[in-house]
């Protein structure tokens, strides 16, 4: 179920905004809880129950951190936690990518094709673990506490506003929101205004866009001349701008309407002069989780050598491209923004 479907627009989100106005303040967390299940269970029935199962298990190991006062007991159930969060997106995410590399390395050498049986990919499942890390790591930090129950935790994490494309809404930003939330009618107005933006940009523009890349990429690259290639690449450029801007703008409106102040994603990124500056103002998020919970542990810019800066960028930069999908193409990507990030 995607924000711009009918389903959604006539259907869920009306229903679900009456409900939410009219029970008392003290159920309409239990609302936005019911319908993130039901709006997740929707898309993927059956891995819910993982995603609950999961949850509920770093649910208890986050509070025994926070409960212990043993150096080393906090660390190991943090690593346990951090392995069970990127262990589940190995796993539905890339285990794909690596059984096809291995198997094609394989019938080089003049072995069998690996037998496998495709994984598929539960929805959000990106940025259900990247929040899920948060929460884990901040806490640990002694940022914030935990949240005193699994309602509440699995709100934070499964809240259908930010499910499917974000923003990374650190559990630090919004631990207090989910607890106690001031919400007044010109907040409820501004949100509105961002979702109908959003909205606009996914469906006037970044579709249409979509359809022109579509067309011409869709041709022989052999017989495509140089002007319709960059037409091509223009609308594709605009493409995915809007469609990841218009999300985003969606996400932020639904949360003000419910109270939720989620953090801004985008910030006019085709307007900057240098590839530092675009990636501040691109997938700001993204980079901001990055940088606090991978470059700045592996030392950041303060480290001995200017080739261990390098080696950082390089890395984070690679994995950011990985994270966005499990092809070597993503990789690619992520060497080519690193490799002109640290020229930069």
């Amino acid at each position: 179920m995607v924000f711009s479907s009918a389903l959604f627009l006539f259907y869920f989100l009306p229903l679900f905004l009456l409900v939410y106005h009219v029970v008392p303040k003290v159920l309409k967390n239990w609302v936005i809880f019911f319908f993130s299940i039901l709006f997740y269970t929707w898309g993927a029935p059956v891995f819910v129950f993982i995603l609950l199962g999961t949850s509920f298990l770093d649910f208890l190991l986050v509070r025994t951190i926070h409960r212990s006062e043993v150096p080393m007991q906090r660390k190991i159930l943090l690593i346990l936690s951090l392995t069970i969060n990127l262990g589940l997106l190995a796993y539905f995410k890339y285990s794909n990518f690596f059984v096809e590399n291995a198997s094609a390395l394989l019938q080089s050498f003049g072995f069998r094709e690996l037998e496998w049986t495709k994984v598929i990919m539960p929805i959000g499942i990106s940025f259900f673990t990247f929040e899920s890390i948060t929460y884990t790591v901040d806490v640990y930090r002694g940022k914030h506490a935990p949240l005193g129950n699994m309602k509440d935790y699995l709100l934070y994490l499964l809240a259908f506003p930010k499910l499917i494309a974000g923003p990374i809404v650190r559990f630090q930003e919004i631990a207090d929101e989910v607890i106690e939330r001031k919400e007044n009618i010109d907040e409820k107005w501004i949100g509105f205004y961002r979702f109908t933006l959003g909205l606009a940009k996914k469906v006037l523009v970044a579709n249409v866009m979509a359809e022109q890349a579509e067309l011409i990429f869709g041709n022989d690259f052999r017989h495509i001349r140089a002007s319709t290639a960059w037409i091509g690449i223009l609308a594709y450029t605009m493409q995915i701008y809007f469609d990841f801007s218009g999300y985003s703008d969606m996400a932020i409106g639904l949360g003000k309407i419910i109270g939720f102040h989620f953090p801004e994603n985008f910030n006019s990124p085709y307007s900057s002069r240098s590839i530092t500056e675009f990636w501040r103002r691109w997938h700001m998020t993204l980079g901001n989780f990055m940088r606090d919970y991978l470059y700045i542990p592996l030392g950041g810019n303060r480290v001995a050598t200017k080739s261990r800066l390098y080696f950082n960028l390089a890395l984070v930069f690679i994995l950011s491209g990985f994270w966005h999908g499990a092809s070597w193409n993503f990789v690619v990507w992520g060497a080519f923004h690193g490799t002109f990030l640290i020229l930069d």
